[in-house]
């Protein structure tokens, strides 16, 4: 399978009643949201580490064949220099070594503080990872990592270790003349989208609108390039997020659809599998 569709979050009690059945405990969300989509982005590990009882029963809860896709601890990423990180990032990834089989790529999101003057800290940083156990990859937000030189270095630089490029395509959002990102406790950034793939896979994180329609166009655009990836066989990890994450699981169900539509070759999606509740059969 190289393709995998899911959101942020597990853990979202907005999707009772509409990606969970009316009633569902807590407990019970990973459990149900493992049968639904095929793979997590785990922000959680973002803000706080999981013990090993709690990776344990990740494992135990979730289906063979789907695959979390942990963002390293703000810890190591937020807190200025990589490389003092090396040691705590290797620990991080030892201790998610559990998960076996359903560990997917890991990835460093750096903060916009972070930039290409120190492309030296980053590749200490990026060779120290044993790429052999885990794949490694990396969002960059510092505005200065899309102009050139830089953008061009930092391209080699990924393609000479195998480290996936994160695409994040905010532009859903700052379309029209509203905000939705003013509810939003986490504020994307505008940063341009770069349509390349560095290793033989790629985490994609979508931004959508809570509108649908304002999505359409961008995921038409995102259809035929996914179409070209996994034609020369690169593996694709989908993310949708949304400032009202309610939205988040139809919109990534609809991206779905969209791919099928198109006659894109994707594993169908397990949620649609699943006998449909009266509930569920309306869209917002």
């Amino acid at each position: 399978m190289n393709f995998f569709i899911g959101c942020a979050v597990w853990a979202y009690k907005g999707w009772v009643g509409e990606l969970y059945p009316p009633g569902t405990r807590t407990a019970e969300f990973l459990s149900l949201y493992s049968r639904r989509f095929t793979t997590v982005e785990g922000n959680t590990t973002f803000y706080a580490i999981p013990n090993q009882e709690t990776v344990a029963r990740w494992v135990t809860e979730t289906p063979p064949g789907f695959e979390f896709c942990l963002k390293l601890p703000r810890t190591i990423t937020h807190e200025g220099l990589l490389q003092p990180q090396i040691p705590a990032a290797l620990k991080f990834l030892e201790g998610m070594q559990l998960l076996g089989q359903r560990l997917g790529p890991i990835f460093a999101q750096l903060p916009p503080s972070y930039a290409p003057k120190l492309m030296a800290d980053l590749v200490n940083f990026l060779e120290a990872w044993p790429h052999k156990v885990a794949p490694l990859a990396l969002e960059v937000r510092h505005r200065d990592w899309f102009t050139e030189p830089h953008a061009s270095n930092l391209t080699a630089l990924l393609e000479s270790l195998n480290v996936g490029r994160v695409l994040l395509d905010s532009r859903p959002i700052y379309t029209g003349d509203d905000d939705p990102q003013l509810q939003s406790e986490r504020r994307k950034p505008k940063l341009p989208v770069q349509f390349s793939v560095t290793a033989p896979f790629s985490l994609i994180r979508f931004i959508s609108h809570p509108n649908l329609s304002v999505n359409q166009p961008f995921m038409e655009e995102w259809v035929m390039q996914i179409q070209q990836w996994l034609q020369a066989g690169v593996r694709i990890y989908f993310f949708v997020h949304c400032p009202i994450e309610e939205r988040s699981p139809n919109t990534a169900r609809h991206f779905q659809n969209l791919l099928e539509q198109h006659s894109v070759a994707v594993p169908p999606l397990p949620w649609n599998q699943i006998e449909r509740s009266p509930n569920q059969l309306s869209l917002w």
